[in-house]
């Protein structure tokens, strides 16, 4: 069957998708797929999350497709208007702006098992219209975070006359000078504008922080022209950087999770707090929850800029939001200007429609297992030719700088590694599982229910007995439920489960070819050993010798 009469459609122009489109024309040659992006660029989290200090918080050098590494980074970790441009760069380089389809939503995908395709409507943005097309294989790589979370809980959240918004949805015209300016939400994003506002004198911050979170240095460390002229020029140093990088990340082949480890650990970042937060503060800080239960912030600014006079943090609570400010728990009325929410976003449902066999979709089978499940989190059960990409949230929870690092679209993909690793591991994973389907030696695979559960039961049993299940959450169905982000095991494990499908996982149909390559590629390689090693019998018994002989 020829690459024309296969289809794949690709969901979100997100460095997830935007991987996978690279990898299925440099490493499939396949180019008959469309990209829907329901914003005007490429870049995902990259190019909606425009506040002032957004960047990365892992090394940039390991923020970056390893196909493709950039010589030019101004620092560690980069901003995300040079990120924003790097993408660009490698779209444009991977001639993948053809196959994208701009202001474009994805409404729904449902199969249609009699013809092995999915039917997908999209919807344009702007005014409404929906078209209808097929697609053979359809790569979710939206990100689960997509919905900003506005705290409808606080009363008269909508009475504030003032200019008010949510962290990623930060107007390009507002103009913060001589504003006093409430910031509602204290954890990675917030962290990293706060600092940036608050440098100019005449902006009046005050922070409301209604749970404490752990943090971590992490200093944007500049490269000097020099060593950029080594990554550039000389063979080999910009590889070595970035494998010595993720050496330090990925090494350990397990996670210490022992009372003493996470006691050393809490000593440690109780003492990072103290000796960087203004004493006033210190009874306010430290938090209640073991580190890494909610995610540690990259601190790359914020504790030192709470000894700026313009800057203050509130601890008393938020009874109400009025038309002029906000009112403390405490009965004190605070005017302001200005109320940006750093509240991160809902992460727990799935944010289209797709319907796959038997009536199954990818939301009821989330909540028929207690909040996001999958295999690996990048297949899910009765769902052929559909697979979930490690796609950045597009304005994550503010337990993420700028949406970054650790970042998520499977369930339980939350590891302590850099995005770009996970991504490039599930999509050399999907390349495999779809490579069939593409070349026409079978119609689809669709994951099994018994090892999706048999997975997920050791996966929850790990998370049992993690820091995960010790606080309230957004990575935890309703807060306090089922743990759906993160993950007990660290990156290399994820590299070796990904690293081939195991077959026997996956119901595979129309796949006879497919099936009788496979086998003869078995017996060839069985023919193979055995010729290796019926050698190595005649030489250890001297046969061979004398036959040479």
């Amino acid at each position: 069957m020829s690459e024309t009469q296969r289809r794949v459609v690709i969901i979100g122009a997100g460095i997830g998708g935007l991987s996978q489109a690279i990898a299925l024309k440099t490493k499939l040659k396949f180019r008959n797929f469309t990209i829907y992006e329901q914003g005007s660029e490429v870049g995902g989290v990259w190019n909606t999350n425009t506040y002032p200090g957004c960047s990365s918080d892992i090394h940039i050098h390991w923020y970056s497709l390893s196909t493709d590494l950039y010589p030019y980074w101004n620092k560690s970790h980069g901003l995300q208007p040079e990120i924003q441009a790097y993408w660009i760069g490698l779209s444009r380089k991977h001639n993948l702006y053809p196959h994208i389809a701009f202001n474009t939503k994805v409404v729904s995908a449902e199969w249609d098992n009699a013809k092995q395709q999915y039917t997908v409507v999209v919807e344009d943005v702007f005014s409404g219209k929906q078209t209808t097309s097929v697609a053979h294989v359809v790569i979710s790589a939206l990100g689960i975070m997509e919905a900003p979370n506005m705290p409808y809980e606080i009363p008269g959240i909508q009475k504030f006359k003032g200019v008010s918004f949510h962290s990623a949805q930060w107007p390009s015209s507002i103009d913060l000078r001589n504003k006093r300016v409430a910031v509602i939400g204290s954890a990675s994003s917030g962290a990293q504008f706060v600092p940036s506002v608050s440098e100019d004198p005449s902006v009046k911050v005050v922070n409301f922080i209604r749970t404490p979170t752990w943090f971590t240095t992490r200093p944007h460390i500049p490269y000097s022209e020099t060593a950029k002229w080594m990554f550039a020029n000389i063979p080999l140093v910009m590889f070595l950087h970035r494998a010595w990088i993720m050496f330090r990340f990925v090494a350990p082949l397990h996670l210490n999770t022992s009372d003493k480890a996470i006691q050393r650990t809490t000593n440690r970042l109780r003492k990072y707090l103290l000796d960087n937060a203004p004493a006033k503060y210190h009874a306010h800080m430290i938090p209640d929850h073991p580190p890494g239960c909610k995610r540690t912030v990259a601190d790359s600014g914020y504790l030192k800029s709470l000894y700026r006079p313009n800057v203050a943090l509130n601890f008393d609570g938020i009874a109400e939001i009025v038309e002029n400010g906000i009112v403390t728990k405490t009965g004190e009325t605070l005017p302001f200007d200005v109320i940006v929410y750093a509240t991160g976003f809902v992460g727990e449902r799935y944010p289209m429609h797709v319907r796959g066999l038997n009536g199954v979709t990818v939301q009821g089978y989330y909540d028929a297992h207690g909040g996001p499940t999958a295999y690996i989190g990048t297949a899910i059960p009765d769902t052929p030719n559909f697979y979930l990409i490690n796609g950045e949230f597009r304005g994550g929870r503010v337990l993420i700088n700028c949406l970054l690092s650790v970042i998520i679209t499977g369930p339980n993909t939350g590891t302590r590694t850099s995005a770009l690793f996970i991504i490039e591991v599930q999509v050399a994973y999907i390349l495999q599982l779809i490579e069939p389907v593409l070349k026409g030696t079978a119609s689809s695979f669709a994951v099994k229910a018994t090892p999706t559960d048999e997975f997920n039961d050791k996966l929850q049993e790990g998370l049992s007995r993690s820091v995960h299940v010790h606080c309230f959450s957004w990575a935890r169905t309703k807060g306090t439920d089922k743990v759906f982000y993160a993950s007990p095991w660290p990156g290399t494990i994820w590299w070796w489960m990904l690293r081939r499908p195991n077959w026997n996982h996956f119901k595979a149909v129309g796949a006879e070819k497919w099936l009788r390559a496979r086998r003869a590629k078995t017996a060839k390689n069985v023919l193979k050993c055995g010729a290796v090693l019926a050698l190595l019998w005649a030489y250890s018994n001297g046969s061979a010798q004398r036959a040479l002989w």
